[in-house]
C-alpha cells in the first residue's frame, strides 16, 4: 500500500471534505468573536443634591469581573466615602472552555483536511482512520453542546452584572434613597451573542458531519452488505 502524499482536491467536492472546511471556518468565527473582546459601560450617578458623577466599568475577555474595579482606593462619591469596589462575577471558566473547544476543532479540521486531500488512499484503505475520525467527531458534537450552553449561561451572567441592576446592587452608594445609579452607555455585546450562535451552529454542523464520516467506517459497510438485495430470495438448504 502506498502511503505517500498525493494531492487530490476532489474530496472538497464531496460532503466529507466540504463540511470539514465549513467546520474550520465556523470554529474561527466562534472563538474569534469572543476571545479578543473588550467593552466599556458608563455609569451615571445622580446625587441627591442635584450633582452628577460618572464611573467607568471596563471589562474584557476572559470576563473575570471580580477583578474589574469600579472604584479604586478610597474615594468620595456623592459626598459619601467609598472604599475600593469591584464588579461581581467570573465567567472565565465557561468562556475559556468554549474557546478551547473551538481551537481544538479548528486544529482538528485542518489535520482532517490534510488527510482527506493528501492521504485519502490511506484513509479509505484502513479501518482505523474512519473509525477514529467518527469517534472524535461524535465527542466534539457533545463538547460543542456543553461548552456552548456553559458560555451562554456565562454571557448572561456578564450581562446581569454589567447592567443597571447589577451595578446598583454592587455599589453601596447606589443603595441610598437619595442616590440613583444608572448605566447610561452600554458596551455592544453583539459579537459575544454571535459567538454563542456559532457555538450551537458548530454543534449542528459537526453532528451532520458525523453521518458522512460514519458512512466511511466498516460499521456502515457491514450493515449495508448484510442487507439482502431487492428481489433476492432465500433458497432453502437441500435436505
Amino acid at each position: 500500500m502506498m502511503t505517500g502524499f498525493r494531492l487530490n482536491l476532489s474530496p472538497l467536492k464531496e460532503p466529507l471534505g466540504f463540511v470539514k472546511l465549513v467546520e474550520w471556518l465556523t470554529a474561527i468565527f466562534a472563538f474569534g468573536c469572543c476571545s479578543g473582546y473588550s467593552g466599556k459601560n458608563i455609569i451615571s450617578l445622580f446625587c441627591g443634591d442635584g450633582t452628577n458623577e460618572t464611573l467607568i466599568a471596563n471589562f474584557h475577555y476572559p470576563f473575570r469581573l471580580s477583578q474589574v474595579p469600579l472604584i479604586e482606593g478610597n474615594a468620595t462619591v456623592c459626598n459619601h466615602s467609598v472604599t475600593t469596589t469591584h464588579m461581581v462575577g467570573d465567567s472565565a471558566s465557561s468562556v475559556e472552555f468554549f474557546v478551547g473547544i473551538a481551537i481544538v476543532c479548528f486544529l482538528y479540521s485542518m489535520v482532517a483536511l490534510l488527510v482527506y486531500l493528501g492521504y485519502m488512499h490511506v484513509y479509505k484503505d484502513s479501518d482505523f482512520g474512519p473509525i477514529f475520525d467518527f469517534l472524535i467527531t461524535a465527542i466534539l458534537v457533545f463538547l460543542w453542546l456543553v461548552c456552548s450552553s456553559a458560555w451562554a449561561k456565562g454571557l448572561q451572567n456578564v450581562k446581569d452584572a454589567t447592567d443597571t441592576g447589577g451595578i446598583s446592587a454592587t455599589l453601596e452608594v447606589c443603595k441610598g434613597s437619595n442616590i440613583t445609579c444608572e448605566v447610561t452607555e452600554f458596551a455592544s455585546l453583539r459579537t459575544l451573542n454571535i459567538s454563542v450562535v456559532f457555538g450551537y451552529l458548530n454543534m449542528f454542523v459537526w453532528a451532520g458531519n458525523a453521518w458522512f464520516v460514519y458512512k466511511e467506517t466498516r460499521w456502515h459497510s457491514q450493515k449495508f452488505s448484510s442487507q439482502p438485495g431487492p428481489g433476492r430470495q432465500q433458497v432453502p438448504a437441500p435436505i
